[in-house]
Parts: structure tokens; sequence; C-alpha cells
């Protein structure tokens, strides 16, 4: 599930840096860290001593994120897919029940292994995007008010976790939630997709916010050719 268009290979076309691009739909901390992803290898095992850079985001699978923003929007749908949420799915954990301590200990461990393998790296820990609005709900989420501000929390509690690993990791922070704040799904620039079916994948980056992370992150990296 990669694309040529990702933040990663725009920022490695801005730059004209080189890229290895291990980047994968769906990733947990220990698909990361040890593979089993799809058949595939530890994401980790592509780094060595002569890796110059590393961008990261990682940690929003572990507490099922976005796969619920996704399953809370599809539950308002009319088709099979809808029916079938509304009438199986147990509907998402609370903020306070999701396992943050131990994806806090994950991150950092992913981030201290990066260090390990790629000692001269520079190691930058990205948040995710804002997604949804500081407040409120417009139709493209798809999603109720309740709904919104239950997964508003566990937007800004993982983008917390992050910056506190990262932090004790020693790896400098791209705080794409801040950068992308006024880029919300609601927003009239929005750099991310929302719950309803569009030409991209629901909650994730559009092309534009693609770009406008990779432009953002060249700058903050002092690369832009």
């Amino acid at each position: 599930m990669r694309t040529v268009n990702s933040y990663p290979q725009q920022l490695s076309r801005l730059t004209g840096m080189s890229l290895v691009d291990v980047t994968s739909s769906g990733a947990k901390t220990t698909h990361v860290l040890r593979g089993g992803q799809y058949f595939q290898a530890a994401q980790l095992d592509a780094l060595d001593g002569e890796t110059e850079l590393v961008t990261i985001t990682i940690g929003g699978n572990d507490i099922s994120y976005v796969g619920d923003l996704v399953f809370l929007a599809g539950r308002h749908g009319r088709g099979v897919f809808g029916w079938l949420l509304r009438h199986i799915w147990k509907g998402p954990l609370a903020p306070d029940k999701r396992n943050w301590a131990a994806l806090q200990a994950d991150l950092l461990a992913v981030f201290q292994e990066i260090r390990r393998r790629s000692p001269n790296a520079r190691v930058i820990v990205a948040t995710y995007p804002t997604i949804l609005p500081p407040e409120g709900i417009c139709p493209s989420l798809n999603l109720t008010a309740a709904e919104a501000a239950m997964m508003r929390q566990v937007g800004v509690r993982l983008a917390e976790i992050t910056r506190t690993a990262a932090l004790e990791a020693d790896a400098e922070i791209f705080d794409l939630e801040k950068v992308s704040a006024g880029h919300h799904a609601c927003a009239p620039e929005p750099w991310v997709q929302g719950g309803r079916k569009s030409a991209g994948t629901l909650f994730h980056p559009s092309l534009a916010g693609a770009t406008a992370t990779a432009k953002a992150m060249a700058q903050f990296l002092g690369r832009m050719n």
C-alpha cells in the first residue's frame, strides 16, 4: 500500500536524497521492530551505519486510532459494511481504556533501536497529522459530535505519548499535529481525508497533505532545493 506520492517519496525528490521506503499500510510498532506484516521483515532491517536520515510515524495502529475512526464512520453507512459494524462491532474503547503505557514503551523501543542501528543518522519522529477539528463536526467526517469528541482525545494523547518517547530517545520531533492544525478534515484546505468515500484512504493524508508535509519537512531539515 505504498504510493509514489507519499510525503517521504516527495521529500526524496525535493531534497535529492535517495530513499529506502519501508512504509506499510496498517503497520504497528511490532512490525517495525520484528516484522511479520504481509510476510515482510522488520522495517528497521533497512537501516545500517551509513543511514543519514530516518523519518518515522508509528503507533496509531497500536491503539486503533485511524481504524476506529474508519469503523465509526462506516457504521453510519447504508451498505453491508455499515450493517455489519452496527450489529457485530462492539465499538471503540474509551480513551482511558487504551494501553498507553505499552504504547509509550514500544515507541521508545523503536526509537532507541533506530539509534542503535544507525548511530550517525538524524532521527525525525513525526506526529500524526491533525484529523479532527478542535471542536464540533462537519458532514465530511461522517461522525457524531460525541464520536468526534472521544476520538479527538485519542489523537491528542497519541501525539503526547509520541513526543514523550521521542524526547526520551533523543530524537527530533517534527510536530505534524501542530503544523497541520489548520488543515484538519473539516478545514477549507484539508490535508487529510474525511470519513466519506473519496479519491484517497479515509482519515489518511490527501495528496495535497502529503505534498504540504514534504515541503514542511524539507524546510525543517534545512534541505529544500
